[in-house]
């Protein structure tokens, strides 16, 4: 396997004959290795969508998890159903109980509970608990914990670890995917909580040698007000890039003033769309 590739896999959007949902997955190939990153929200739509685009979930060799919500993690049991052998990588907070609360509406965003049960039925040498940066293969590394640097980031909305709201869910689980082409760092967000700035800089400190090519992924500005938008782009431009790829939750208004203001470097994200590097 000579190529990398990157496939979105489950988006907000599809293309014709796809389904789409409240969730996001990417299927990458590269450094001689087939990788999951993140299962959308349910079975059914990854399952449908992988068999659509011809990708068999069975030959996956890695799955690494973002973080621990629901809209990334709903599809882990089909997954682990079809790939006995698959090596997972996540976070060790991965299973905390979690909420969204936005006025008097609580709203649990945790791991679905059969996704819990098959993340603990996994034998444990299946499965790498990261604490720190992880080397996936010659090509992909997994960023583990992002150092929150900023002062204009957040985790991008009302989360907590319980449902009084009383402790601050900083969804300190959050991690990214980078990917090293000829062209330049190839940057993964499932939804950059950790803020998108400070994801591209984690990913720069580690591979000074390289620029950004592309940024692909969930970046969470759907809630972000017009200072966090303008310090968000103006960094972005500052460090350079190829091509932005917004999904998931980079929401419509973020992703419309990206357009506007970076032009045709932007190509929205939705599943079924493919994106090859010189490797």
């Amino acid at each position: 396997m000579r190529r990398n590739t990157i496939t979105v896999l489950v988006d907000n959007q599809a293309r014709e004959g796809l389904l789409s949902e409240h969730g996001f997955a990417l299927w990458i190939e590269a450094g001689g290795e087939r990788i999951l990153f993140d299962t959308g929200q349910s079975e059914g739509v990854l399952e449908h969508n992988a068999g659509a685009l011809g990708i068999d979930l069975a030959q996956a060799d890695k799955l690494v998890l973002s973080h621990g919500h629901y809209d990334h993690t709903g599809g882990l049991p089909l997954v682990l159903r079809k790939n006995r052998n698959i090596q997972v990588y996540c976070h060790p907070t991965i299973l905390r109980p979690r909420y969204s609360i936005k006025q008097t509406e609580v709203k649990s965003v945790q791991i679905p509970f059969q996704s819990v049960v098959a993340l603990n039925e996994l034998p444990k040498q299946q499965i790498h608990w990261l604490r720190n940066g992880s080397l996936l293969n010659s090509a992909i590394k997994a960023s583990g914990p992002i150092p929150r640097r900023t002062k204009y980031e957040t985790p991008g909305g009302s989360f907590f670890l319980d449902p009084a709201g009383k402790q601050r869910d900083k969804i300190e689980d959050d991690l990214a995917l980078w990917l090293r082409t000829r062209g330049g760092l190839v940057v993964c967000a499932g939804c950059a909580h950790a803020g998108l700035i400070n994801t591209l800089r984690q990913a720069l400190q580690h591979n000074r040698d390289l620029k950004i090519h592309t940024i692909i992924g969930g970046f969470h500005l759907g809630n972000a007000d017009q200072n966090r938008l303008q310090r968000t782009f103006d960094a972005i431009d500052q460090m350079g890039f190829e091509r932005i790829v917004p999904c998931h939750c980079t929401g419509e208004r973020a992703t419309a003033l990206l357009r506007e203001r970076f032009g045709q470097r932007i190509s929205s994200g939705k599943a079924g769309n493919t994106y090859r590097f010189r490797p």
